[in-house]
């Protein structure tokens, strides 16, 4: 059963729709370079690092961390002002991070991909919104190895809450014990690791992901999400080994659910016909289709 569709298509031109979806994906990644930066960091002000500036996502505005001057509006446009800056401070001169400009590029791609997808929809809306917040912890997790409660707990609770508001109660059932499966599997995987080598495989926040992911896809989708972040994770630690730059230590598992989630996401069935699971879909009736 398909999830409910909210906007009427019929008054979106397709193209204009595309193009207002993707102009937002590129405003909104600005902010989410934002969260990227700060949060972190008035998380571990809260833990008691004190000696770091006391900071809030509102508060102060957009500065250069080099010379603390002000970013004026129009060197704050997305994407375009890194370039016509060559990425450099306009005040200082100092370089600015590729992150930024990457992360707004990867916000528009990914809302142009779900908005083609999912078609001018409250669905596709509420799916942005889903996919901005996965991208936000993907960056913050391979950057830090955090997986903040403050953004993964109420990802979980909205995905819930929308499907209980907009979907079948088939996709509410399916949502709901995803959350559920979500977290068990990994916390089990935890701790049966944990009681043979001693060691963390992973960290509570990679459970709290899981679920969050289940509460958007539902229970079907888990065991495809989880093959796809196994072979984006062995990927990327071929490439560190070829290039040798990853020695044996931990890597953040966090990144690689989130790129098996997004994958589902755009892909549905097509993915799961390629990595040979359309069955295990159709077996356990999968509700999250087109």
């Amino acid at each position: 059963m398909a999830l409910l569709t909210g906007l009427d298509a019929s008054l979106w031109p397709f193209w204009l729709w595309l193009f207002v979806a993707t102009l937002l994906g590129l405003v909104i990644g600005s902010f989410l370079s934002v969260v990227i930066y700060r949060l972190p960091l008035m998380l571990r002000r809260s833990w008691g690092e004190t000696d770091l500036p006391n900071i809030s996502l509102a508060w102060p505005a957009s500065h250069c961390p080099a010379c603390q001057a002000p970013v004026n509006w129009k060197h704050n446009l997305p994407v375009i002002s890194w370039l016509f800056l060559k990425g450099r401070c306009a005040n200082c001169k100092n370089p600015i991070s590729r992150l930024y400009p990457g992360v707004e590029l990867a916000a528009g791609l990914l809302t142009l991909l779900i908005a083609w997808r999912y078609g001018a929809s409250f669905q596709a809306l509420a799916l942005m919104g889903f996919a901005w917040t996965l991208l936000v912890l993907a960056v913050i997790d391979a950057q830090t190895r955090l997986l903040p409660d403050f953004l993964t707990l109420p990802l979980v609770w909205a995905g819930l809450t929308f499907h209980w508001l907009y979907s079948s109660p088939e996709l509410f059932n399916q949502a709901f014990a995803g959350a559920l499966l979500g977290y068990l599997s990994l916390w089990s995987l935890y701790w049966v690791f944990k009681l043979l080598t001693g060691r963390e495989g992973m960290g509570y926040g990679d459970f709290k992901l899981l679920a969050a992911l289940g509460a958007w896809l539902g229970a079907p989708a888990l065991v495809p999400i989880i093959l796809l972040a196994s072979l984006s994770g062995l990927l990327v630690a071929l490439i560190m080994k070829l290039r040798k730059a990853w020695a044996g230590q931990a890597l953040p598992f966090g990144p690689h659910l989130v790129v098996g989630g997004l994958v589902l996401l755009l892909g549905g069935w097509e993915i799961a016909e390629l990595l040979m699971l359309d069955s295990w879909l159709l077996i356990t009736g999968w509700a999250f289709t087109l």
